[in-house]
């Protein structure tokens, strides 16, 4: 039993926010004591109740914002009101895990017979999931280079339902054109496109203004920030996706605790500045990889020197803290310099107040995930 889903629309209900600015939105949208139960709590409260009161036996209650914590929840309407407005989204859906937002996505748009077109490069839990799960639901899922739009163009079949990218990529930083990826979408009416955007945040780039029909982005990373939550989001501007998604919240149960939907809303406050001085740290970082003789090549999506820098400066209003290189000497040099470093740690993850190194292939998480490189 669970109540309609709620609304998140935020440009008619947040003080108008589509006339504000990302360092206001990230403070304002959704966290307002309208939002939640307690009304005069400046601060979201963290509301563990998974049950809440009806008026009665009669269908009262299918109106109601809050009947069941997996059909909604006052701390995690919260943080989806915010992320969304970040979004330029009417509509945030928050789920317990980057894949598991997938998963979602698979399952409430595809069906068996139906055909994915996926960037050749995405992160490895990602592409795992499509070609172990989804192709086990008897979806077909083609794994292809995105950067050049010729070839999404050509993969498309009749059964072609969904466009999966992920720009910059994981983790070698590959810049895919959205605009252009979507126009070649949206020429086929049962054809929609996801952008997973965990690389840039929406501080640094909004898919859905550049025509992507979904977006997706990790919270565990930049979102949040501290290493200490394990979430997803998708966010949408259109109304059916939304419903169809706050179903699989509701049938799925693959919601995150509203202890974490806190801490993600707590930390996302600090993305602005958090963003502008990975940034600011990458370009050093880089700087110093490309002029240094024991590096073969170091990219970053700012710098000169990368396949789609034009490209990166006009989608995206900046360009995160992530930084590729590769060693000279092969592996045994990359295991030498991992098993030296004093101030970067050899760890999974990445967009924490932490600073990472990692050797995707060999790293004991993600070598479980067959695409990684």
């Amino acid at each position: 039993m669970a109540g309609n889903p709620i609304t998140t629309t935020t440009a008619e209900d947040d003080q108008n926010a589509t006339s504000l600015g990302f360092d206001t939105l990230v403070q304002h949208a959704g966290q307002g004591p309208e939002h939640w139960c307690t009304q005069n709590a400046l601060v979201p409260p963290i509301v563990t109740s998974t049950t809440f009161l009806l008026p009665g036996i009669r269908d009262k209650w299918i109106d109601l914002p809050y009947v069941y914590s997996r059909q909604g929840n006052p701390t995690r309407n919260a943080f989806e009101i915010c992320i969304a407005s970040l979004d330029g989204a009417k509509h945030g859906i928050a789920f317990s895990s980057g894949v598991t937002t997938a998963l979602a996505v698979t399952m409430a748009f595809l069906k068996t017979g139906d055909h994915i077109i996926c960037g050749s490069e995405v992160y490895g839990g990602i592409s795992d999931q499509f070609r172990q799960i989804t192709s086990k639901m008897g979806i077909d899922v083609s794994f292809i280079d995105t950067t050049d739009p010729k070839n999404v163009e050509k993969s498309i079949k009749t059964n072609t339902r969904m466009i999966w990218l992920e720009t910059p990529s994981n983790p070698c930083l590959r810049i895919t054109d959205i605009k252009a990826i979507a126009v070649i979408a949206h020429q086929h009416p049962d054809l929609f496109l996801a952008v997973d955007n965990t690389f840039s945040s929406p501080y640094y780039q909004k898919p859905l203004e550049l025509g992507a029909d979904l977006c997706m982005a990790s919270v565990t990373k930049y979102i949040n920030g501290h290493s200490d939550v394990l979430m997803g989001i998708l966010c949408t501007n259109n109304d059916e996706f939304n419903e169809k998604l706050r179903n699989m919240q509701l049938l799925t149960g693959g919601v995150p605790s509203p202890f974490d939907c806190y801490l993600a809303n707590r930390g996302v406050k600090t993305l602005p500045v958090r963003m502008e001085r990975h940034q600011q740290n990458a370009f050093a970082v880089a700087n110093f990889l490309q002029k240094n003789p024991r590096v073969e090549k170091a990219l970053y999506p700012g710098l000169p020197n990368h396949p789609q820098y034009e490209l990166a400066k006009k989608q995206m209003k900046g360009f995160s803290g992530m930084v590729c290189f590769w060693l000279k000497g092969g592996f045994d040099e990359a295991e030498i310099f991992l098993n030296k470093l004093q101030l970067f740690k050899n760890a999974a993850s990445l967009g924490s107040v932490h600073s990472l190194a990692e050797h995707p292939i060999t790293n004991k998480y993600d070598h479980l995930f067959s695409n990684q490189k």
